[in-house]
């Protein structure tokens, strides 16, 4: 199969890798790509906002098959365009991408299947959001509606915080996505990211995962894309793995099928473990980043042909071996951010890095000059071990970072720390 990978991430580098070595593969292509995709693919200049022009590329160039990475294309409708033109894919439609293109959309959803979420209110003028605010109690949750990077979230701890994140919101500071304000009440307990393959019908786990969102060590400073994830999630026992899917995504998946606008694709829940059980955060209809770094890593089946029976509608006769090591990645940043990150700084030693036994590294925001490598985004790298416990593939990670010659890059130094300290206790 001639296959078209949309992104240029660190999420598609993981997910070119996986790819590449399916025996189903004939030839790949990514659009843009980046410099460490480039050795695994035909990296092509497609503006993929402009659906007519990938689909003359994919007559050009016989594409079998096209895996769509990041969420904006999906929500914009690429994957309607494609089904359109007959050309199979991995994505869902723009209807069901509503689902992380529109906060409020997924808060009804849950409320109308009962999925255990964060009460909430959702409004398009401040006025109204803050008669809503008044009524509650602080730590709050203020979220633009759609789209916005991964920045459209305040997490505030006093009302003043709160009513400043609601006005940033209508005053344009995220665009359209804020356009409509989520409230949502403050959830307690510990974070862990699940995945799901849908086939519009059948849902099929994945592994779990965990990720670190604040770009200081000990979960300190604002909060950023991820800067470093592991998996499996100690937190998502057998039993909470069995609740998510039958009180989240089970729900979820029926829930769409009967409105019309079945889901194909992967399911993202972004969940909060509390003291009553799992609760839907978020939905992202796409791979996590940097979780599908840890996730690739330890899938040991064939990702084309999960990602072909999820588009034939087949999951149900499907199943996925993983690895029992522990996969933990950490994400080397551009300095600035989550700010402004500090473009076209050289990185030097990845080939010695890379030799470090058990270590794959992704890139994520780079390009390449001549014989050079340049930093050419925020995340720039995430460094992937795998090892028999977390602080095993914590350490060998750190051991090939020790050898990336990067002085306008950084990282945190404490990727992994819960799960370390819960290996130390023996839980």
């Amino acid at each position: 199969m001639n296959v078209l990978l949309i992104g240029g991430g660190g999420r598609e580098h993981a997910l070119a890798w996986a790819l590449s070595a399916s025996p189903l593969l004939t030839k790949l292509y990514a659009a843009p790509g980046n410099a460490g995709i480039a050795e695994l693919a035909a990296c092509v200049a497609l503006n993929t906002a402009d659906h007519a022009a990938v689909l003359r590329f994919i007559a050009e160039n016989r594409i079998n098959f096209v895996v769509v990475g990041p969420e904006a294309p999906l929500v914009a409708g690429l994957a309607d365009a494609l089904t359109a033109a007959g050309i199979k894919h991995f994505g869902p439609s723009k209807a069901a991408a509503q689902l992380e293109g529109s906060k409020g959309f997924t808060k009804d959803l849950c409320r109308e299947a009962g999925i255990p979420t964060a009460a909430y209110g959702r409004f398009n003028d401040a006025d109204s959001a803050k008669a809503y605010l008044a009524s509650q109690a602080v730590p709050i949750v203020v979220k633009a509606d759609g789209l916005a990077a991964g920045k459209g979230v305040v997490v505030a701890t006093t009302r003043a915080e709160a009513e400043a994140a609601i006005e940033a919101c209508f005053a344009g500071a995220f665009g359209a996505a804020g356009a409509e304000v989520v409230i949502e009440e403050f959830l307690e307990g510990e974070e862990a990211s699940f995945f799901a393959l849908c086939d519009g019908k059948t849902a099929l786990a994945l592994a779990t995962a965990q990720d670190h969102k604040r770009v200081g060590d000990g979960d300190t400073g604002p909060n950023t894309g991820g800067m470093g994830a592991y998996s499996p999630a100690p937190i998502m026992t057998p039993d909470m793995c069995a609740r998510t899917m039958d009180e989240i995504i089970n729900p979820t998946v029926r829930t769409m099928a009967a409105r019309g606008t079945p889901f194909k694709g992967v399911l993202f829940a972004g969940l909060m473990i509390t003291a009553q059980g799992p609760k839907l955060i978020e939905y992202n209809v796409r791979f996590g980043d940097p979780e599908t770094q840890v996730l690739m890593t330890r899938l040991q089946s064939d990702l084309l042909a999960a990602m072909v029976a999820t588009s034939d509608g087949v999951l149900d006769h499907f199943d996925l071996r993983w690895r029992n090591e522990v996969a933990l990645t950490v994400v080397l940043a551009a300095k600035g951010y989550p700010g402004t990150p500090e473009k076209g700084t050289e990185i030097r030693g990845l080939d010695a890095a890379g030799s470090v036994p058990d270590v794959e590294i992704f890139h994520a925001g780079t390009r390449r000059d001549g014989e050079r490598i340049l930093a050419d985004g925020g995340r720039v790298l995430n460094v992937t071990a795998l090892g028999a416990s977390v602080a095993e593939a914590q350490a060998r990670a750190y051991e090939a970072i020790a050898k990336i010659d990067w002085p306008g890059g950084f990282c945190r130094h404490d990727i992994g720390w819960r799960a370390v300290a819960r290996e130390k206790q023996g839980v």
